[in-house]
């Protein structure tokens, strides 16, 4: 278990249409037409943000301006009255009515409720999460840990759209591009397990240090040439998104890796791959987090094929020449003796 101190820090899609069965209906109208396979993108736990990725390819181009008014500001701009919405995305309010249909809500107060719900989520802290544990909660943390960890990156992998994914593969891909990695006080620990498999897999690659003084002098050489890895889950780290934001006006592709909640970074981010944060305990669990990276690096490696054997090889020269190394250097047991 990976937990997370929260000082920084799955929607109703294409039924699935199968051959006829004779019989009486279990469940629901029988859909006719081709087997359609996707992702589910409804439930109380999917946010607004994840069924919008999820949705966006089904959008009209009104309604895509819509979603990207709500992800610019996200959540408080959909708080606002459906008029206002509707203003600042320069579309009919029943343009918003429609687009809100599509994220299978009844109503635009149902999807305001959704909103609000996640905005309490994101304020939430681990000392307030404790105080909400009731004893149902609690039994056996070995299968509630299990159970959790589990439904967490299976709800993380469903909802997460292919082409996010994919576009991040291929921006990591590409070895003409620099690539610089930044978390906060918990996360940074991602970015540095990310990092740590891409150098072996291609060059130019860094990492901005949490704990560095001045974070800011490590932006200077980010332009338009760089891909910058953000990892920021609730609560926000003001300063990794300062740094996100910076990297992002100076001309650098954005990679966000958050909660379902979203960072305030996700608004400038290029790509955002969300993963759930739900945890047996009032902390922030990261594991379907490392579980979406071992699959961004199993993908990178798939899509590089037999370019970085040279560069493996290398590494591993060296790595045994450093174990070799040490091992000539340290005392026997007669020399200490």
């Amino acid at each position: 278990m990976i937990g997370v101190d929260r000082a920084e820090s799955a929607s109703a899609g294409p039924v699935v249409a199968g051959p006829a069965v004779a019989g009486p209906v279990v469940a629901g109208p029988v859909v006719a037409g081709p087997v359609v396979a996707g992702p589910v993108v409804a439930g109380p736990d999917v946010t607004v943000a994840e069924r919008l990725q999820l949705r966006l390819a089904d959008l009209t181009p009104a309604e895509r301006k819509v979603a990207r008014v709500l992800m610019a500001e996200y959540p408080v701009r959909g708080l606002q009255p459906i008029a206002k919405l509707a203003a600042a995305a320069g579309v009919s309010a029943p343009t918003v009515v429609r687009l809100v249909s599509k994220l299978s809500f009844d109503s635009y107060a149902g999807f305001q409720r959704s909103l609000k719900s996640e905005v309490s989520a994101r304020l939430s802290s681990p000392l307030a999460m404790h105080a909400e544990r009731s004893a149902a909660d609690l039994g056996d943390p070995l299968s509630r840990s299990e159970h959790l960890f589990c439904d967490g990156i299976r709800s993380s992998f469903a909802r997460l759209p292919r082409a996010e994914f994919e576009q991040a593969v291929r921006l990591l891909a590409e070895q003409r591009r620099s690539v610089t990695m930044i978390g906060g006080r918990f996360s940074s620990m991602l970015a540095e397990y990310l990092a740590a498999h891409l150098r072996v897999l291609r060059p130019n690659v860094h990492v901005i240090s949490s704990a560095g003084a001045d974070r800011t002098s490590a932006l200077l050489d980010i332009g338009r040439r760089d891909v910058l890895v953000a990892f920021d889950y609730r609560r926000y780290q003001h300063d990794t998104v300062r740094a996100a934001v910076t990297a992002k006006q100076q001309g650098a592709t954005l990679i966000a890796f958050t909660d379902p909640y979203l960072s305030p970074l996700a608004a400038h981010a290029d790509v955002i791959l969300t993963s759930s944060v739900q945890s047996p305990s009032p902390f922030d669990a990261l594991t379907p987090a490392v579980a979406l990276i071992e699959a961004v690096i199993a993908a990178l490696v798939d899509r590089l094929g037999d370019q970085p054997l040279a560069r493996m090889a290398r590494y591993d020269a060296l790595y045994a020449g450093t174990v070799d190394a040490a091992d000539a250097a340290a005392p026997t047991e007669q020399e200490e003796a």
